[in-house]
């Protein structure tokens, strides 16, 4: 008998695998669409159960608010190099009072022709410099106009590390921008570019700060200024040494409140600035880092110093000044600097191991101990001049070298004062001077860096003939006096 094959249970078999092979992924993706679906909901359902972010954002809100008429943009027209023509630039700056100080950087202004202030209702007004100090780089402004309104300081509140800050100030011309970060770093150095006195001690933080944001205010979650943008880290320098060119990279430094309000009141006040002076010395070849600071930094003490007089002596090592740990030679000199001649300093020092504590008053610092290589060249840039550059680098800064001008750029500050190559300054005003030091912080003194004439006494080494030259830097005035 025939046997008779069936296909009918085959192709219901294959049927059916086709349409789980075809609806399967529908049926996947539906389930997904699901999940998905359900994932939103719960997550929106979240969100409107807490308000935790609306609050943060209420609350950032209310700094911007806060901080933002106290605020101010600031344009400067400045010579270039050569005297040809005049160059733009922009900064920031805050309200210090309302009797019309403004606090800026230095190098936003310094050696401008012409200063104007802008603040954040559109009122703009030209601004007269009431001081300036270089060794730190902070400057004051002055504008006639009323309701002003000066930023609150967080004057006796300490800044920690992970500390929310906030940043304002005009990044690439974008007036009176924001940007957030925390405090990265306290205490440190810049680099060469703004080591210039000596004074660093910044707050670092990584809030977005680019050129344009120099002067602006650093503040707090309470909108109360804490330090003042300066200065940037860029790739290009991978040393880390700020200033104003390039790109931000998350590293940006600020200056402390603490020497800010110092340096300000003594400008609005007098016009310069006095320091703290502990007569003490030290060999900077053997702190290189914070690390090699951790023990107390090894100092030596001059006779009749104020240190010396309070009973400090050669190779004891500093640990701390009124409670704040020594942890660089850069935050020591600003930690002194801070202090005003008369100040009685706590000090904490080790003498063979043994910690002890000395009280010290005060003296005051000589400029001259201030001329570091930073500063005198930008008093040569500012004035379009080169000073003799010894082999020795304790020559040239003060110990026996001479000021001898080696060169005068075309058309430049110099220049136009009839200074020459192969003048030998011998005076400043009424002050003689025998060394570059004692010329460049006689110059600072007698107000070169608020436009104020320097009268200078050269002699030119080929005929030994005195004249006396003046020149000036502007100083923020639409023209000279």
């Amino acid at each position: 008998m025939r046997r008779i094959i069936s296909l009918g249970p085959a192709l219901i078999v294959l049927a059916t695998a086709s349409s789980l092979l075809w609806f399967s992924p529908q049926v996947l993706r539906t389930l997904a669409a699901s999940q998905t679906e359900a994932q939103i909901l719960l997550a929106r359902r979240t969100i409107d159960s807490d308000d935790i972010l609306e609050r943060l954002n209420l609350a950032i809100r209310a700094v911007a608010d806060s901080v933002e008429p106290s605020v101010v943009h600031i344009d400067v027209l400045a010579p270039e190099a050569t005297r040809r023509r005049y160059l733009g630039a922009t900064g920031s700056g805050w309200i210090f009072d309302s009797k019309g100080h403004i606090v800026t950087n230095a190098h936003v202004v310094r050696g401008s022709r012409f200063v104007r202030v802008q603040l954040y209702d559109g009122r703009a007004n030209q601004a007269t410099i009431v001081g300036i100090d270089p060794f730190t780089d902070i400057a004051v402004l002055k504008i006639k106009e009323d309701a002003l309104v000066a930023i609150p300081r967080a004057t006796d509140d300490r800044v920690y590390q992970g500390d929310r800050v906030f940043a304002f100030g005009s990044p690439f011309g974008f007036k009176f921008s924001m940007s957030e970060g925390i405090v990265s770093g306290l205490g440190r150095a810049a680099g060469p570019a703004l080591d210039s006195g000596g004074f660093t001690n910044f707050i670092q933080t990584d809030a977005a700060v680019n050129p344009g944001n120099s002067g602006g205010p650093l503040v707090d979650i309470k909108g109360r200024i804490v330090g003042m943008n300066v200065a940037i880290a860029t790739a290009k320098n991978t040393e880390g040494s700020g200033g104003g060119e390039g790109q931000s990279s998350g590293i940006s430094f600020a200056i402390p409140l603490v020497t800010i309000e110092n340096v300000v009141q003594q400008l609005i006040d007098t016009g310069k600035v006095s320091r703290g002076f502990l007569g003490i010395s030290y060999d900077p070849r053997e702190f290189l880092d914070e690390a090699s600071a951790r023990e107390g930094i090894s100092v030596r003490i001059p006779e009749d110093g104020p240190a010396a007089r309070a009973g400090l002596k050669d190779d004891d090592k500093l640990v701390s000044l009124n409670g704040q740990p020594i942890k660089s030679l850069q935050g020591m000199r600003s930690l002194i600097s801070n202090a005003r001649p008369g100040d009685t300093l706590a000090i904490e020092f080790t003498r063979a191991g043994e910690k002890r504590e000395a009280s010290v008053i005060a003296g005051e610092m000589p400029t001259t101990a201030l001329i570091q290589p930073g500063i005198l060249e930008d008093i040569q840039d500012d004035l379009g001049l080169s000073f003799e550059d010894p082999a020795n680098p304790r020559e040239y800064y003060g110990a026996t070298g001479a000021p001898l001008i080696v060169s005068v750029n075309e058309r430049s500050q110099a220049s136009d004062a009839g200074l020459r190559e192969g003048d030998r300054i011998v005076r400043v005003g009424d002050q003689s001077v025998s060394t570059i030091a004692e010329a460049v912080s006689a110059m600072v003194d007698q107000g070169l860096y608020v436009g104020k004439p320097v009268h200078v006494t050269v002699r030119n080494i080929q005929d030994e003939a005195e004249r006396s030259p003046t020149f000036r830097l502007w100083g923020g005035r639409s023209k000279p006096d």
